[in-house]
């Protein structure tokens, strides 16, 4: 999958498939040309004469639904397997005898493996019960990487049922993180739904502190996801674990908003151009919803944290809804929505998300800008920002801090000089998790 360099690659999601003669005598040939959204993962059938690959249709916006495309490479004829399928498809395996994709996918909160028959496109999801990660297919044996909110990925071996049947008993060749720490103890999770914007089911789930005991009640790490199109699932994360806040003693509530993936391509498109008011409905529903389910969360004492578009809706959440939280975490989040437009290097996302560039839409820009609703900051805020990161540059960290230190709110700035978009070295993880938990317990207690 290529995109060709220029001028206009910061505000283009247009990757094409190029085949290229290995031999170099023949100049490469853009195969999906026809396309000007994402076009990714080309697999080739064992004939060699069908390419399968994954196509977006809408050009500029990076979160729409990745389809299974099959194209005859004598041809060129395209065709997409399984439109009816209301997921976006995240890898290709192919069976043996080339009549089913085997693709994994966000839905309802997990990660599952699903089968996906060429000739009809009917879909089947053979393995739940958290995040497939990997998937690799011989003969009627199948392998898979799997994690959960309680462990990382374990690989896993099973058949391959009939067609249309589910998938029998998985053997694990790996242990999981319980079976390998015994001496250390995990948080059992739940998830539930509810109410949110325009009446829609809503998901989230709830974690125990790992010292749970009935009838007791404990503070609460209230975790928003970044993207904003991802999800924060029954799945394992080095960066964003709510096992370790659950390490901690803190109770967690995770909601996946609209504009979440895993719910209909509809949901995720619903938080386009409406950043701080129908997710912000929703984290408000939920938040109430678990707090009157759940008798042991603690509602008045918990804190909001969140990274890239989850600190944005913290820094907006400052402003707009800071009531129920002892403190905030902003991890790279969007505080200056202007700017913001004219500084990332993805282009094409602001400039999807807000539905043009900041001189076209400027309105759209400032409707939901977190730096116009500062003086309505209250709450103690940790803001946290790298200095290599491009997507969200690190003056929109230096203002949060900056709108606080200002006025007097009590504040703390955590700056990486070496770190992107994420924090990825240990020796910075390790002090990222140590600063943020010591801002939690200065402020909701162990």
């Amino acid at each position: 999958s290529i995109r060709v360099a220029g001028k206009q690659e910061p505000w283009s999601t247009n990757f094409d498939l190029y085949r290229f003669d290995a031999a170099g005598k023949q100049a490469p040939v853009n195969l999906t040309a026809s396309n000007p959204a994402w076009d990714a993962g080309p697999v080739f059938s064992g004939d060699g004469k069908t390419l399968f690959y994954r196509a977006m249709k809408r050009p500029g916006f990076e979160a729409d639904r990745f389809g299974l495309m099959a194209m005859d490479l004598a041809s060129g004829k395209t065709r997409e397997i399984a439109p009816q399928w209301d997921r976006s498809a995240g890898g290709i395996t192919l069976s043996a005898d080339g009549a089913s994709i085997y693709t994994t996918a966000d839905d309802l909160g997990e990660h599952p493996l699903f089968q996906i028959d060429v000739a009809s496109g009917k879909a089947t999801k053979l393995i739940g019960d958290g995040s497939v990660t990997a998937v690799d297919v011989a003969g009627n044996s199948v392998a898979i990487t799997r994690n959960s909110l309680k462990s990382n990925d374990q690989v896993l071996v099973g058949l391959l049922p009939a067609a249309g049947e589910p998938i029998g008993a998985l053997r694990a060749l790996t242990p999981a993180a319980g079976e390998v720490l015994k001496d250390v103890s995990f948080g059992d999770y739940e998830q539930f739904e509810f109410k949110g914007w325009n009446n829609d089911t809503v998901h989230g789930y709830v974690v125990k502190p790992h010292n749970y005991q009935e009838g007791k009640s404990y503070p609460v790490a209230f975790l928003i996801h970044g993207g904003p199109q991802g999800s924060f699932g029954n799945g394992w994360s080095y960066r964003w674990n709510p096992q370790t806040y659950a390490g901690q003693g803190y109770a967690v509530v995770m909601i996946d908003f609209h504009g979440s993936t895993g719910y209909g391509q509809a949901f995720t498109d619903a938080i386009s151009q409406h950043w701080g008011d129908r997710p912000l409905e929703d984290l408000q529903k939920g938040w109430s919803a678990a707090l009157k389910k759940y008798d042991f969360l603690n509602g008045d004492k918990a804190c909001a944290l969140g990274a890239s578009y989850g600190g944005f809706m913290v820094n907006w959440i400052a402003g707009n809804w800071n009531s129920p939280f002892k403190c905030l975490v902003n991890h790279d989040g969007v505080f200056d929505q202007r700017m913001m437009g004219y500084a990332t290097e993805e282009l094409w996302f602001t400039e999807w998300e807000q539905g043009g560039t900041p001189y076209q839409k400027a309105a759209n820009y400032e409707k939901f800008n977190p730096v116009n609703h500062v003086a309505d900051w209250k709450k103690p805020i940790l803001v946290i920002h790298g200095q290599q990161d491009f997507r969200i540059p690190v003056e929109q960290g230096l203002a949060a801090f900056t709108a606080a230190q200002r006025q007097g709110i009590e504040s703390k700035f955590l700056y990486f000089p070496d770190e992107n978009h994420w924090v990825l070295k240990p020796n910075n993880s390790i002090l990222w998790h140590d600063t943020v938990n010591a801002w939690l317990k200065q402020h909701i207690g162990e």
